[in-house]
């Protein structure tokens, strides 16, 4: 779930003077300085399954390959590669390129990256979603086989991959953190500490304090050149007055807003100019899960819900700036659905339905905890408004309660949330990554219980599809019957605001927010 996919990347510490981007010294090393929102969750590109760590994995570790600033999947790793057998076969032919404690980067080191994701000790919880497309990775994850047969190393530059059937979103797949090589040095599990997070890309990591601080200093040995900028300093800052406080101080150099600060930024002459707004591949929803609240296995009850909520309202009343979503594939994705509506805002028909389904003026429904994301204020505005009106419109028995990010995750992959106000960013730009990686019956990154058979077979034609247009069709179908029987509930696609101090220079961006600091200058 990537995020870059794209990644909060916000800010510090306090100050009150407005716009003193000059602050800091100009003296001594180039030092970009952006603090995270949330402490760091994995070091392991193998278990990455936050919005937070995918930016600071791409800085760190590589794969085959990579999104570039216009958004197409580019070499990293392989400088090229072929497709054969009729789109089933891959071969990588790798660039000369050394980790950081300089062995060099094989065939056979991709090989066992992937197996190590995919075997029992390191227990990914991502690997089978990204790389399950491969020959023989059901057979080694579940120990019927000593390796995965579809990877093979050719010699010591070429990697040969067998798919099962043609997969067009394939490469997509391959720019996950769990796709990202490692060293044999770092062992089979969990990478814990700087000194096993060893990689190929432009920075290292130096220092890692789980609920303080993160730090990667610039690689000289880096194969695509050293980077500008010598370190980058990520600090841990929760409270986001004072990221915002931080970055009119001068002591921090770019920002990603909470939607609730730009209009007092708007307001700020000296910010204003600063402020932009990015697209993000993501979409802003309300999980529903029928494993964890029985009346949710009941599709009236789901669209029940769904048309007690005025999304237009909401996003345009309390989340100005948001693109209301009436899909579950955002602009920018091939597929996105122009023009399309989705269920209607509609409360006598959703008490209708909700009486239909045996609970009529919500007698009978159990208490229902609806979660969000702590630190956030656009979640905790939607998720308040959402109880809100489920309380009018049905008079559900409904609570809220936000989580701590880390809470939030492991608790959604246990299937313990009940309703949850949840993002998906998009990890390659393909609907695939929204509809059967995350929706099909059978796959294990469903946390809503959702299960249509018409679904799963549109999903299946169109992920082996080579026929674009036929292949996009198949998926739109596929995501109406999803939106129309509410497995989960859209809310908004997501306007990223940004703020980036002047001082900064050659920051690299797409789609997936913020690009690995291969060109970033700070120049003071």
């Amino acid at each position: 779930m990537r995020p870059l996919r794209l990644l909060p990347l916000l800010l510090l510490l306090a100050g009150c003077s407005k716009g003193n981007f000059n602050s800091r010294s100009t003296t001594g090393a180039a030092v970009l300085t952006y603090p995270l929102e949330n402490k760091v969750t994995t070091l392991d590109p193998g278990r990455v399954q936050d919005a937070i760590m995918p930016e600071i994995m791409a800085n760190v570790f590589e794969g085959l390959v990579a999104y570039d600033e216009k958004n197409t999947i580019s070499p990293m790793l392989a400088e090229r590669w072929d497709v054969t057998e009729g789109g089933k076969t891959y071969v990588f032919h790798l660039r000369e390129a050394k980790f950081q404690d300089g062995t060099p980067v094989t065939a056979e080191s991709f090989k066992w990256t992937w197996e190590r994701n995919l075997g029992p000790e390191l227990a990914s919880p991502i690997a089978t979603g990204y790389l399950g497309d491969i020959v023989g990775v059901k057979e080694f994850a579940d120990g019927k086989a000593k390796s995965v047969s579809g990877v093979k190393v050719v010699d010591e530059h070429t990697l040969s991959v067998t798919l099962d059937k043609p997969r067009p979103y394939f490469l997509g797949n391959l720019t996950y953190p769990c796709a990202f090589v490692l060293p044999k040095s770092v062992g089979t599990k969990e990478i814990r500490t700087v000194d096993k997070a060893i990689g190929t890309g432009p920075f290292k990591l130096t220092k890692v304090i789980e609920d303080q601080q993160i730090d990667l200093v610039a690689n000289a040995g880096y194969w695509g050149g050293k980077p500008k900028v010598e370190k980058i300093a990520r600090p841990v800052v929760i409270d986001n007055a004072t990221r915002l406080s931080g970055f009119r101080n001068g002591q921090y150099d770019f920002l990603l807003l909470p939607r609730s600060d730009v209009a007092n930024v708007q307001s700020d002459p000296k910010l204003k100019p600063l402020l932009r707004f990015q697209q993000r591949p993501a979409v802003f929803y309300f999980l529903i899960n029928q494993k964890e609240y029985a009346p949710f296995k009941d599709v009236r009850v789901r669209k029940a819900f769904a048309m007690a909520i005025n999304r237009e309202s909401i996003v345009n009343d309390l989340l100005t700036g948001q693109t209301v979503a009436n899909g579950l594939v955002p602009p920018g994705v091939p597929g996105f659905q122009e023009g399309y509506k989705g269920l209607p805002y509609d409360p006598e028909g959703a008490r209708k339905l909700l009486s239909e389904a045996g609970y009529p003026s919500g007698k009978g429904l159990p208490d229902l905890e609806l979660n969000y994301r702590s630190g956030r204020p656009d979640s905790r505005v939607a998720s308040e408004a959402v109880a809100t009106a489920l309380k009018k419109e049905l008079n559900v028995p409904i609570s809220t309660k936000a989580l701590e990010l880390g809470a939030l995750v492991s608790r959604r992959n246990k299937d313990e949330l009940q309703m949850a106000f949840m993002s998906w960013n998009a990890d390659y730009l393909d609907p695939q990554n929204f509809l059967s990686l995350l929706m099909t019956s059978d796959s294990k990154l469903n946390h809503d219980g959702f299960n249509s058979p018409e679904f799963d077979r549109l999903c299946a034609q169109a992920d082996v599809d080579l026929n674009p247009e036929r292949r996009m069709g198949l998926y739109q179908q596929a995501e109406r019957i999803a939106v129309e029987q509410a497995a989960r509930l859209p809310l908004y696609f997501e306007m990223q605001p940004i703020l980036v101090s002047p001082n900064v220079k050659g920051l690299r961006e797409s789609l997936f927010g913020i690009l690995p600091h291969t060109k970033t200058e700070i120049v003071r």
